[in-house]
């Protein structure tokens, strides 16, 4: 019998049909499975199910699971910006101990924890480390990083008083706020503290912990740790404290500057008289042990004549780690730094602050101050960040601010460097709008066709904008907004190259000095100048050594000479601009005498911030004037208290230097005076420590300045008008900040 294949088609339908029926098997046998496995896990659930209150309980620990489970996600998200603070890199990181040398090899002074200190914990007096627990954490060895009970009493306490008068702060979180974290008063920063207390008590013992407190926290007077601060206060070691003394340094680390002896002893000796009743509170002393140092309060040594350049200190630590950070220092983290540091120009500096803010302040309505003096190459000699470290450890020099006109010469480096502008090019002040915005000059009048010499030397403010245009322009660009925005662009190109550092950002008022920039980079970018179009990086190190004595880093092997930022071209002709400003311009009180310079006057809107900003062939100097919280001063520009201060410090850090000229500036300078400051200019390598480099003897500087002045008879008589005229052509009139000067 014959048997035929079947057709594909009939073929295809029954294999379908057979997929089709294991399909259907399987998912019922799947089902009927699972409906068997369900039935022995109901079975079994039942025999556990509870009533009554077994239930309640059940169901409490039930949802305190959800809640547990959620709220630990929760925290886990929150901990992990903390967790990334407290790594232990981050902790070895902490660990310096700076010992600064100026110019000269003189010390100067300690930064960072004294971690080679041969001192234990348990070689510290009994009674200091009970003063401190009594005051900042009594429940110290007895919680886990972070004291709940405290937190609670200290809300209590604080309710009670409707202010804050007692801190809930552990010791720990104290730590690890001093380690890792800043001063801010947020919730993000007690949220990474919480954490990282956590850590740190994970990481270290209590001992440990507590040794790192009494190294790192900041104690006053610029020192920090009790080590430190009791070579200090009292001119001992820490080991021979006594009680009334112990009690004074554990006082100092719930506000440093304003419990600091050596500011205000009858606040410090109440504080200490706090500390002491603490301790008996606490338990770890009875009245009658506390009875004598109460009755003999500590007295600290005299430190009215110290001079210790803090802010100086501080940025130079700051700079360190940062060699250590790019790894030009190796793992070494005991060192010795010889810092181009000059005890003499940084005292006249500070003096020279203080006077003229004690003298002319009140009337003028400005608190503060700050200043940077350094060499061409970006060696800083001297920092002034306020007038009273003391009294407040922000650096005002490393703050930044608005710098109106002073920012000027950055617009013109870019645009002689476009090929655009020569300084006999000849200008137009007029009206010019970019938008609905209109620079003005004071008293909005305009002064016509005129150099660009002129221009920059009366601090024409329509200037600087036209020349935005002109830079936007020579690309292409037709439309007047787009071309001053690719004009900025350039600017600020040109101004980041030259050494700013802080963000710029591109408004249509930049060319007139709206964005923000602070004293120290301000000094770095006129360096550029200074030295010839070269970059001059600010540096606080001419060498370092490690603990050894063994030399690992020198600036001038380990660190790249400037490169070229500037043509020579550009540099001369903007040196000769500028020049013309302490001589025919806005900065005549700032013109030295004998002495070439060149600089640049600026005054913000509303009169909040005044510059002066200067060089010669020789240094370069930063001046700014205005108040912590940015109210506008009275009429204050800078061609006042800043050109008043800069001339004060300069023409003394300029006595006895063989004086260098501005590149593109020809000295003029008369024959008599330079001769007689060559023949009193002692060689530089017998100069004497604590003077200045090269500094010539007091008595012959006082024989030049009096030759000097056999030229200037008619200059008092001359000097009303001019100041008058300086001050106007410097000042920004009310309004707004398209009259930013």
């Amino acid at each position: 019998m014959e048997f035929r294949k079947a057709h594909w088609t009939t073929r295809l339908k029954r294999f379908a049909l057979g997929v089709d029926s294991w399909i259907d098997d399987t998912l019922w046998g799947a089902g009927r499975r699972a409906g068997e496995a369900y039935e022995r896990v109901r079975s079994y659930a039942d025999r556990l199910t509870v009533s009554g209150g077994k239930r309640v309980v059940a169901e409490v620990a039930s949802e305190g699971l959800n809640v547990g489970i959620a709220g630990a996600l929760v925290l886990l998200m929150l901990a992990i910006p903390a967790f990334r603070e407290g790594r232990e890199e981050a902790l070895k990181h902490q660990v310096f101990a700076v010992t600064f040398l100026d110019r000269y090899g003189s010390e100067l002074g300690h930064r960072g924890a004294r971690h080679d200190d041969s001192l234990k914990l348990e070689e510290l007096p009994d009674h200091l480390i009970k003063a401190v627990l009594a005051t900042e954490d009594r429940r110290f060895y007895d919680h886990f990083g972070i004291d709940i009970f405290g937190t609670f009493r200290a809300i209590t306490v604080n309710a009670r008083a409707s202010g804050v008068v007692q801190g809930g702060s552990s010791l720990t979180q104290q730590l690890a706020k001093n380690l890792f974290l800043s001063n801010e008063r947020s919730l993000d920063r007690k949220i990474k503290e919480a954490f990282l207390s956590l850590w740190l008590e994970y990481r270290l013992t209590k001992n440990e912990i507590l040794k790192l407190y009494l190294d790192r926290a900041y104690t006053g007077g610029g020192t920090f740790g009790v080590a430190a601060a009791s070579e200090y206060y009292f001119g001992k070691s820490v080991k021979d404290v006594s009680v009334a003394e112990a009690a004074m340094l554990a006082g100092l680390f719930k506000a440093p500057t304003k419990y600091a002896p050596h500011v205000n002893l009858p606040a410090a000796r109440a504080r200490a008289n706090d500390v002491l009743n603490a301790m008996v509170d606490a338990g770890f002393m009875t009245a009658g042990q506390i009875d004598s140092a109460k009755r003999n309060p500590a007295t600290p040594v005299d430190r009215k004549r110290d001079a210790s350049p803090d802010y100086y200190l501080d940025w130079a630590f700051e700079e360190v780690r940062k060699l250590a950070e790019d790894g030009k220092i190796g793992p070494d983290r005991v060192l010795t730094v010889k810092t181009p540091h000059d005890p003499a120009i940084q005292d006249r500096a500070d003096h020279a602050i203080e006077t003229i803010l004690r003298q002319h302040g009140p009337a003028y309505h400005a608190k503060q101050a700050a200043s940077v003096v350094m060499d061409p190459d970006g060696a800083v000699r001297a920092i002034v960040g306020g007038r009273d470290y003391g009294a407040s450890q922000f650096n005002r020099a490393t703050a930044a601010r608005q710098p109106g006109s002073s920012f000027k010469p950055f617009v013109y480096a870019a645009a002689l460097s476009s090929g655009l502008y020569r300084p006999n090019t000849i200008v137009t002040d007029r009206p010019v709008c970019i938008g609905n915005w209109c620079p003005n000059n004071y008293g909005r009048s305009y002064a016509g066709s005129l150099p660009l010499t002129v221009a920059l030397a009366k601090s024409i403010n329509t200037i600087p904008v036209q020349m935005s245009v002109a830079i936007g322009r020579a690309t292409g660009e037709t439309h007047e907004a787009r071309a001053a925005r690719i004009g900025r662009l350039k600017i600020i190109e040109t101004a980041r190259a030259m050494g700013l550092t802080t963000p710029l950002t591109d408004t249509v008022s930049l060319p007139i000095g709206a964005a923000e920039v602070t004293v120290m980079d301000m000094a770095a970018g006129y360096a550029v100048l200074a030295n010839g179009g070269l970059r001059a990086k600010p540096y606080a190190a001419i060498d370092i050594h490690n603990s050894q004595g063994d030399l690992i880093y020198r600036h001038d092997r380990d660190d790249s000479t400037g490169k070229r930022v500037l043509s020579t071209q550009v540099s001369q002709d903007l040196n000769f601009m500028l020049s013309k400003v302490p001589t025919e311009g806005t900065g005549r009180r700032a013109a030295l005498d004998g002495v070439v310079t060149a600089g640049k006057t600026g005054t913000t809107n509303g009169y909040k911030d005044a510059w002066y900003v200067g060089y010669s062939g020789n240094l370069v100097g930063a001046v700014w004037f205005g108040n912590d919280d940015s109210s506008e001063t009275a009429n204050m520009t800078g061609g006042s208290l800043p050109a008043m201060t800069w001339k004060e410090i300069m023409q003394f850090a300029h006595q006895g230097l063989e004086l260098k000229p501005i590149p593109g500036v020809t000295p003029v300078i008369d024959p008599k005076v330079a001769a007689l400051a060559k023949a009193n200019a002692p060689a530089a390598d017998t100069a004497t420590p604590g003077a200045g480099a090269g500094h010539m003897p007091r008595q012959s500087f006082e024989v030049l300045s009096a030759v000097g002045a056999m030229f200037r008879t008619i200059e008092p008589v001359r000097a009303a008008g001019r100041t008058a005229q300086a001050g106007i052509q410097d000042m920004t009139p009310p309004g707004g900040a398209s009259r930013i000067r």
